[in-house]
C-alpha cells in the first residue's frame, strides 16, 4: 500500500495538539484508549506532544495537514533507556491508507537508529484493528489482562506486544 500524494513524516511540532485532542475525542477512535474525561484526553495529547522536546514523536501530513501522530516514550532512567513503550493514532478519516504503516515503519527505524533502542512495546485493548498491522511488523504478544478497562458496563481486555530491534 503506497502513501498518498502529499504525504510525509516529520518530527512532531507542538502545534499538532490540536489535532491529536480533535481526533481523540472521536468515540470510533476513544475506544481504543483509555482515555475518555476532557481533562484526561487534554492530559493524555500533552504528554504525547510533549515529547517533541525529545524528537521522539513522529508526525504524518498530507499537504502539510497532520493526519497521523506516533510517539516514542522515552525511558528516563538508564537501566530500562534500552526500550519504550509507543502509541500511535491516525485521523479517521485516513485511517486504512498506509498512514499507520508508514508511521510504524519510521518509529521502528527512530527507535533502532536514532535512540539505539533494543524493544518497542505498545498496549491495546481487545479487538483494536491496529493489531494485524503490529503482526506484519514483527511484534509478538507477550502478555494478556482480561477486563482492564471498563466503559460503560463493557469490559475489555489488553494485550501487550513487543518488537526486537
Amino acid at each position: 500500500m503506497s502513501e498518498p500524494l502529499g504525504f510525509d513524516i516529520r518530527y512532531t511540532h507542538i502545534s499538532d495538539a490540536p489535532y491529536v485532542l480533535e481526533w481523540l475525542k472521536e468515540p470510533a477512535v476513544q475506544q481504543w484508549f483509555p482515555v475518555s474525561l476532557d481533562k484526561e484526553i487534554e492530559d493524555a495529547v500533552q504528554c504525547w506532544v510533549g515529547f517533541c522536546k525529545f524528537n521522539s514523536s513522529l508526525t504524518a501530513t498530507i499537504d502539510g495537514v497532520p493526519v497521523g501522530i506516533g510517539t516514542l516514550f522515552l525511558m528516563p532512567y538508564r537501566k530500562v533507556s534500552h526500550h519504550c513503550l509507543f502509541k500511535l493514532l491516525v485521523d479517521p478519516a485516513h485511517q486504512r491508507k498506509g498512514v499507520g504503516r508508514a508511521l510504524l515503519k519510521n518509529l521502528k527505524h527512530l527507535a533502532k537508529n536514532g535512540f539505539r533502542l533494543e524493544l518497542m512495546h505498545i498496549e491495546i485493548f481487545d479487538g483494536n484493528p491496529i493489531e494485524s498491522l503490529l503482526l506484519q511488523f514483527d511484534f509478538h504478544e507477550y502478555g494478556r489482562q482480561a477486563h482492564f478497562v471498563k466503559d460503560k458496563e463493557q469490559y475489555l481486555g489488553r494485550i501487550l506486544y513487543e518488537s526486537y530491534l
